[in-house]
């Protein structure tokens, strides 16, 4: 059997030197284009045709998710009403590789006379669409992974990693946060662990409360019925420790029947409020080794959240 995994580096090579190519590219035209979409009241819309159309799609949707409102417009439903879609205050960004894509250059006449700034993605300088573009970003390759020479590869990686630099150098200019992240994707994992607060997944009933003198036999017995490998040491409603199943094991190891709640406990534990973020609470647990945090308010305990109980989430 061929071994295919020389070809296979080779694209590497090559696609990874074409996006190299592209620091050399990088300069006035690209900080032009990021102060332009900054200051755009209305929407970057994207445009290409063919392998550039399911490129700029891909931006588009990276920009939108990353804080700015963009979406990807087919050139040829913009040739037939679509076009509309574009307002005074939007810009158009248009890929093209060639920059003679029909369909692309065909949309330039209307834009311009609507006033909408053109930002053209190409791959030769002296193109139309360079020439006609406001703003230039040059996606130039010396030669395509393709053996042919055909099909657009080289190409395409180079523009999506320009796509992807636009993006970034947004996110950094608008101190883009994982909170406003969290926003725009509600429905993964890390957006919804961003968006629950500790009142979200706190345990908040039938705590596994004790006091200071407290038995070692009915720690066990507290900590065994409720099923949380802890209790909460308290005396007049007022924290003063925590026991985990460690230090009853530890206990236990020692051979100290006869010792107290008090004997055992740790004292002052970290404690969390409820309507904290519960990845700051993941945080805190994660910087001091420890899997559980006793979730106060104004001084009242009101429940306990857990490590694995985040890792849910």
């Amino acid at each position: 059997m061929q071994d295919f995994t020389k070809i296979a580096k080779e694209v590497f090579d090559l696609e990874s030197q074409a996006i190299l190519g592209l620091k050399s590219f990088v300069g006035t035209d690209f900080n032009a284009v990021i102060t332009k979409i900054l200051n755009l009241k209305g929407r970057l819309v994207i445009s290409g045709m063919g392998k550039s159309g399911h490129i700029g799609a891909k931006i588009a949707a990276t920009l939108a998710s990353t804080g700015t409102p963009s979406f990807f417009m087919h050139p040829a439903e913009a040739l037939h009403g679509d076009l509309g879609m574009l307002t005074h205050e939007d810009a158009l960004l248009a890929i093209s590789n060639s920059g003679e894509s029909e369909e692309i250059l065909r949309l330039i006449p209307s834009i311009k006379m609507r006033k909408i700034p053109l930002i053209a993605v190409s791959g030769k300088a002296n193109s139309t669409l360079a020439r006609e573009g406001d703003y230039f970003l040059n996606v130039s390759v010396a030669e395509e992974a393709c053996p042919l020479q055909l099909a657009p590869t080289s190409s395409t990686t180079a523009t999506l990693a320009m796509g992807d630099a636009i993006a970034v150098a947004l996110m950094c200019a608008r101190d883009f946060k994982p909170e406003d992240f969290a926003l725009f994707h509600p429905g993964g994992s890390l957006g919804r662990k961003l968006l629950t607060r500790v009142k979200d997944i706190m345990i908040d009933e039938n705590l596994p409360l004790v006091t200071s003198n407290t038995t070692f036999k009915e720690l066990i017995a507290e900590m065994t019925s409720k099923k949380l490998g802890m209790c909460i040491v308290i005396e007049n409603d007022k924290l003063l420790g925590i026991i985990t199943d460690g230090d009853l094991r530890r206990a236990l190891g020692a051979e100290k029947f006869n010792v107290q709640a008090c004997e055992i406990m740790t004292k002052n534990p970290k404690t969390i409020a409820s309507n904290a973020m519960a990845t700051e609470a993941e945080s805190l647990m994660l910087e001091y080794k420890i899997k559980e945090l006793i979730v106060q308010d104004e001084g009242k305990i009101v429940g306990i959240v857990q490590l694995y109980g985040i890792g849910r989430i």
